[in-house]
């Protein structure tokens, strides 16, 4: 009767808040897959998911989320340390950096003493530290967890500790080291820490994500506005090429290119068209150390590329038609790279005629690489 009476008590509280769904059932894992080694699986028990004190495994949502409000109670013990994941692959990977982990710490236990500020208790792990983030020992703790692009907002216990945008982090170690910090969509969960963990009362409220097409997020500026070629121009040759031309010889040249450019390249209904017979374009502006997101669409069979700063080059290669590739091989994979791998480590290509959507990082590295 008591279990009966606290279910019914979770869906009158999701009544209660307009527009979210319960994530948990109070009775069982429907919904929820356990990722990790046999003997660390999360149970439930007294309507309450428990992670047990061996498992080093996580726990996700079998649902893929965006943009999203979570509010959610968990409980902690002495020395106690587990994490929220956001926006993970189903994956067997560290989801801490290919995803985005919210610390679930005793950051007051004496084993903890040393952390680094951006460990502590509700920290964005390794982003962004929070602020009078203390969690309750041995008590409920009541978390709410939104996120809105790369603007994460978290209140803990009435507490807002956490009020950022991860656009505003611009550290390369940072960014190198939390590639998961780019993701915009992807699983939700509890990342376990060999240590005992509670959880209830987890529900969602999804919001719609306000995309519009070539319309920049916070932090970032248009490349192309989706009406005309303004802010690129035919691209000279190669690096070794150009370097070797006098200033004549460049501005002769890229008059050519431009022609060639204006040719082959147009804005056609918000996207930029090549008609594949002409030569490539590049923006009109030199960058150092960036961030960039790009959609891209190729035909079956097609290749296509991003340089970097001339060189080298983000491939675009279409995977799935036979023949094209023998092995196939697919976008992301740094072309022209002489002291690295040059294939993607996944092939993330949506079919012929759907949008991709990439984003890369590019920073300069001095001294030892």
């Amino acid at each position: 009767m008591g279990a009966m009476a606290w279910v019914l008590a979770g869906c009158a509280m999701c009544g209660k808040e307009k527009g979210f769904v319960s994530l948990f059932d109070g009775q069982s894992l429907k919904g929820w897959t356990y990722v990790g080694e046999p003997g660390g699986e999360y149970f439930v028990s007294n309507n309450v998911i428990v992670c047990p004190a061996s498992s080093r495994g996580n726990l996700l949502t079998d649902g893929e989320y965006s943009d999203f409000v979570v509010r959610l109670e968990y409980k902690l013990t002495h020395d106690g340390n587990n994490g929220f994941t956001i926006r993970s692959p189903m994956s067997r990977e560290n989801l801490t950096y290919v995803g985005v982990e919210i610390q679930m710490l005793d950051d007051k236990a004496p084993m903890h003493a040393d952390i680094k500020p951006w460990q502590a208790n509700g920290s964005v792990y390794g982003i962004i530290p929070a602020r009078n983030g203390t969690a309750k020992l041995d008590e409920w703790n009541q978390e709410e967890i939104t996120c809105i692009g790369r603007h994460y907002k978290i209140v803990l216990n009435g507490r807002v500790i956490i009020d950022d945008d991860l656009n505003d982090v611009h550290d390369p170690k940072v960014l190198e080291g939390h590639p998961g910090m780019l993701r915009t969509r992807g699983h939700l969960g509890f990342l376990g820490h060999v240590s005992r963990f509670e959880f209830r009362n987890i529900r969602i409220k999804e919001l719609p994500v306000k995309e519009q097409d070539n319309t920049p997020p916070k932090g970032f500026v248009a490349l192309f506005d989706g009406k005309d070629l303004n802010g690129w121009k035919g691209l000279v040759k190669d690096p070794p090429a150009r370097a070797k031309m006098s200033p004549e010889q460049l501005a002769a040249e890229q008059v050519k290119a431009d022609a060639d450019m204006r040719a082959h390249w147009k804005a056609a209904g918000g996207e930029l068209v090549f008609d594949g017979k002409g030569q490539n374009l590049c923006t009109s502006k030199d960058y150092g150390d960036f961030e960039m997101l790009v959609d891209w669409k190729i035909p079956a069979k097609g290749d296509s590329g991003i340089y970097l700063r001339g060189s080298p080059q983000v491939q675009i290669w279409e995977p799935n038609s036979p023949g094209h590739f023998t092995p196939p091989d697919g976008s992301g994979g740094l072309y022209n790279n002489e002291k690295g791998p040059r294939h993607p480590l996944k092939y993330m290509d949506k079919p012929v005629g759907e949008w991709s959507e990439g984003a890369c990082v590019s920073e300069w590295r001095t001294g030892g690489g």
